[in-house]
């Protein structure tokens, strides 16, 4: 139920916003010291136990309960591969650059929601797509800071995360969202669980970076909360474009923590992105004020 409220939504999203930022942040640090599925199993699992300790009292089983548990464990699936190749991309890439070509999703999914969904697809959406294809291309321009391997992984988490969100907008019709959250949450533990013999650091972190490990966790958490009480009091068409704020945490972040500022053709880059994203926002708004 959505209360009238839309500065305080506004609010509420770009706090989320900041705190994913800060998580990349985090994330992108500990991916240069400890192996990569060792950081996403403790972020899922932190996230897990954080839902259990503040939703299991009041939820109980309805914490589990689904009614299409293949889809919602594909959609869990699909975050976990959008994390690990987010995270793997973030090791080898700045900040702003691979959220930016991660945020091309939304034209993915508005393209991907014709045959998946049987929505309309238009005109704006290709031009979005092509726009978002240009600033991917010019964030990837030869002799710039980013490397190929990097690009191609921002790709695929932008294609698995495009895929999560049109399995969200398939279940959201019949499923719980805390729900939908807390099973992402438990398959990337228990999944990531099973190669910890492998990949467990083979000397204890020190304490800092122990508690920088279980803050991913509690950061992933907190955002998805925040952003979820974001859509009670402001509807999604208004929080959609705020979505792009993210870009200026990143860029930020990426400045003040790993000294790094996108060069200009990074930035004429993640502006078309920007556009892109923006002009499928407008179409989408379009396509559903008008009668049907």
């Amino acid at each position: 139920m959505i209360e009238n409220h839309p500065m305080r939504g506004l609010a509420l999203m770009s706090a989320s916003l900041m705190v994913f930022s800060t998580l990349d942040a985090a994330t992108k640090h500990l991916s240069a010291l400890y192996p990569i599925p060792f950081i996403i199993w403790a972020r899922y699992t932190v996230h897990c136990l954080a839902m259990l300790a503040v939703l299991g009292p009041s939820m109980g089983g309805r914490l589990f309960a689904t009614r299409r548990f293949g889809l919602v464990l594909v959609r869990s699936l699909c975050l976990l591969a959008t994390t690990g190749c987010g995270v793997t991309a973030f090791q080898t890439m700045p900040l702003a650059e691979t959220t930016a070509i991660i945020f091309i999703a939304p034209v993915m999914v508005a393209l991907m929601a014709g045959p998946m969904l049987g929505e309309r697809v238009g005109w704006p959406h290709w031009v979005a797509m092509g726009l978002g294809f240009g600033g991917t291309l010019l964030i990837a321009h030869p002799g710039g800071s980013v490397s190929p391997i990097g690009v191609m992984l921002s790709i695929g988490a932008a294609i698995f995360f495009s895929f999560y969100q049109i399995l969200t907008r398939r279940l959201s019709m019949t499923e719980n969202s805390w729900a939908m959250v807390f099973h992402s949450a438990l398959a990337g533990s228990l999944i990531m669980g099973v190669f910890m013999p492998v990949y467990w650091p083979e000397n204890l972190p020190p304490w800092q970076d122990l508690l920088m490990i279980s803050a991913i966790g509690a950061f992933a958490a907190t955002a998805h909360s925040i952003q979820t009480r974001a859509f009670r009091y402001a509807p999604a068409s208004l929080l959609a474009p705020m979505g792009y704020s993210q870009l200026i945490w990143a860029t930020l972040m990426g400045w003040l923590i790993f000294d790094h500022l996108p060069d200009g053709y990074a930035l004429a880059g993640i502006a078309l992105i920007i556009l892109g994203g923006l002009g499928v926002i407008r179409a989408e708004r379009r396509k559903t004020a008008s009668p049907a």
